[in-house]
């Protein structure tokens, strides 16, 4: 794809360099330069005998512009820690093998994705196959003889020729061939258009060699994998039956057995099942699933089946939570699992019998631009090793004993311990429609003065069906720092409030989401510190499609900013990598069969309504909202003479749009510029 323009039609300098962040007297506050600073721990795993935990820290390069990911390792009871391997590339994935002597881990120091094993007696290393691909989803087998992992591996895809192609003279400088493209899944978000070809399994030996491939076929295999307790078999997910491609509901357990290379599934029933894991004692598998009602939303539950896949039952049926990680405890009775409840990540103990027990854990982690629910965990000899973000910091690293729970890094101490952030706070909202509550919090600016009032920003989030929590965000301190109070909030579609509050909007979204945003901002209004004259709005993804739906709505923000918004339903379904999620789930109907759901449900609708100065934001990859649909906004704003600009943040894909630090900080300082530029003083 060619370099977009920057389009900036009402400020073109908003984007050309960081916005200076406005600077309290006698305080320090975050601005865009810290970004380059912050750090957080992803990825704990638990070594063998608990005594160690190793984890990926990543850290922003200031001259690469992006983050580093090396992994340390940390001493469970005294929390002292170091680089295990670092230096030059990435290094990530870390896998203990099962008498936890050896460390296998994914690095690109010498360029591409590898595979390698450390040998943690003498701290050699080595690269144990060079692979075409990086590899994924890595497992130990139990006797920690081989390794098994997923790659990506190409297909010859379809070939058009006629007649004999004409020859290229020596030196000559040709275009690129063409690019062929069949079947309905040929880009995605994250990679872009896809090559031909398909993940498949494949086994090397753990001290090196030529690994073997065990699967073939052009079919969606995904990890994680499990091998079977005598290491003959190996478990995972895969859409393999008939009209996978169309149907993402055709997603089943399979077991592969390596001797033969034969494949059995597991599971059958009309929904996903996947997240494989065998018990210790191997007579039990565990994975999560659900039944497909198409519904826009459906939560993820736990299962337990025999290990051939007989007698599936669903555990934790009582907890309306959607289950986002497993562990087996070590005598297989029950599982630890990971959910997220009114949006705070935690672990629970689930039995064999299903009764769930909450653990008096709360995690978190992920993005760090915007304040997601997340965060991971795992566990080994009675040892939890979990990430924890609070309002005030990114992730660390926590450590769960018999004695406690401790805090083992503080990767952010020196650089926040020297700020001054905004106070988060938690704002109690009931919807103007049923009274229900709705999930919200205020950030204050620095030093705020409860005598003043100050202008407030309403940030969505995206999904729609996701969750923002009490979690350090750099875009919400950055707005704050400017001297605005920000408003987040969790209206009715928001997750972790239970499956049936998730789906008050199927089949209506946009729609009733937008009263309890209302609700919220008239809440936030009556605390008192709120200027009603300043009130701005932006939201990012389906946070950008709600921007777009309230500015045709009301005219009461004085000035929005949507960011990869969806602004036309019908072009959406019909140009994102989601084609199957927007027509088969959002919708009841394709586009050509009911074009007026599209449209009633589309804020391009309601354009002829919109009087307010709108900022148009999107990555220039974006493949999941595409950048024709914000250039349809920006030009439809452009048409109706509304003051407008549009910003194309250079080579951003729809979830990397904040990935790279300067990005991240210009985005937010650009909202802010153009917040400022309609602020009544």
């Amino acid at each position: 794809m060619k370099k977009l323009t920057l389009l900036l039609a009402a400020s073109a300098c908003l984007i050309g360099a960081p916005v200076a962040m406005a600077q309290i007297p006698g305080s320090r506050t975050l601005t865009a330069q810290d970004l380059f600073s912050l750090e957080q721990a992803t990825d704990p795993q638990v070594r063998p005998g608990g005594k160690q935990v190793v984890y990926v820290r990543a850290s922003n390069d200031i001259n690469a512009d992006r983050a580093r990911r090396a992994i340390w390792i940390v001493d469970s009871a005294t929390g002292a820690q170091q680089p295990l391997v670092a230096g030059a590339g990435n290094h990530m994935s870390p896998r203990w093998s099962p008498d936890g002597k050896r460390l296998a881990y994914v690095s690109t120091s010498e360029g591409s994705a590898q595979l390698y094993v450390r040998w943690m007696e003498t701290g050699a290393t080595a690269k144990i196959a060079t692979l075409p691909e990086g590899p994924d989803s890595i497992a130990w087998s139990p006797d920690g003889r081989s390794i098994a992992f997923l790659m990506f591996t190409g297909g010859s895809g379809l070939t058009l020729t006629s007649g004999a192609p004409p020859s290229r003279p020596e030196g000559a400088t040709w275009a690129e061939p063409l690019k062929i493209i069949e079947g309905l899944r040929y880009k995605t978000d994250s990679e872009g258009f896809l090559k031909p070809g398909a993940g498949q399994v494949y086994v090397v030996s753990a001290d090196g060699g030529a690994p073997r491939q065990l699967t073939t076929g052009a079919f969606d295999n995904q990890g994680p994998l499990s091998w079977s307790k005598d290491g003959q078999k190996i478990l995972f997910s895969s859409a393999r039956e008939a009209g996978w491609e169309h149907d993402p509901a055709l997603v089943d357990l399979y077991e592969l057995t390596l001797a033969t290379g034969a494949v059995k599934r597991l599971t059958t029933r009309v929904g996903p099942d996947f997240a494989p894991a065998l018990s210790p004692d191997g007579k039990l598998i565990a994975y999560l699933g659900f039944d497909d009602h198409r519904w826009a939303y459906h939560d993820t539950h736990l299962y337990v089946a025999g290990a051939d896949g007989s007698n599936p039952r669903r555990l934790a049926a009582d907890l309306d939570r959607s289950i986002d990680d497993f562990r087996w405890a070590a005598d297989g009775k029950s599982l630890t699992v990971q959910y997220v409840d009114q949006a705070v990540t935690r672990l629970g103990k689930v039995d064999l019998a299903g009764k769930v027990s909450p653990m008096a854990l709360s995690l978190g982690g992920g993005g760090l631009d915007r304040p997601y629910s997340g965060g991971g965990f795992d566990m080994n000899s009675g040892v939890i090793a979990y990430t924890r973000s609070t309002t005030s910091r990114p992730a660390d690293l926590y450590i769960q004993t018999g004695g406690g729970s401790v805090q083992a890094t503080r990767l952010n101490e020196d650089l926040l311990g020297a700020k001054t952030l905004g106070k988060v706070e938690a704002l109690d909202v009931k919807s103007s429609i049923d009274g229900r509550p709705v999930g919200a919090w205020m950030v204050y600016p620095p030093n705020f003065d409860p005598a003043k009032k100050y202008p407030l920003i309403l940030e969505i989030h995206g999904g729609p069906n996701t969750s923002y929590g009490p979690y350090f965000a750099t875009d919400m301190q950055l707005y704050a720092a400017a001297g605005y109070i920000v408003l987040y909030t969790n209206p009715r579609g928001s997750t972790s409030y239970g499956e049936e509050f998730a789906n008050l909007i199927d089949k209506k979204y946009p729609g009733p989401d937008y009263d309890d945003l209302i609700s919220a901002v008239d809440a936030a209004i009556a605390k008192g510190n709120v200027d009603d004259r300043n009130l701005f709005v932006t939201g990012g993804s389906g946070g950008g499609v709600l921007t777009a739906w309230i500015i045709g709505k009301t005219d009461r923000f004085r000035a929005a900013a949507t960011q990869k918004p969806v602004i036309n339903w019908t072009t959406e379904a019909l140009t994102s990598d989601i084609p199957l999620v927007t027509a088969g789930y959002w919708f009841a109907k394709m586009p050509w069969e009911d074009q007026q759901s599209y449209w009633d449900r589309s804020p391009l609708s309601l354009v002829g309504n919109v009087k307010t100065p709108t900022l148009v934001v999107v990555g220039e990859n974006d493949y999941r909202t595409p950048v024709s649909e914000a250039a349809q906004y920006y030009q439809a704003l452009q048409l109706r003479k509304v003051p407008s600009a549009f910003v194309i943040v250079p080579g951003a894909s729809h979830g990397g749009i904040a990935a790279r630090p300067s990005q991240s900080g210009a985005k937010a300082g650009a909202i802010i510029a153009w917040f400022e530029k309609y602020r009544v003083k």
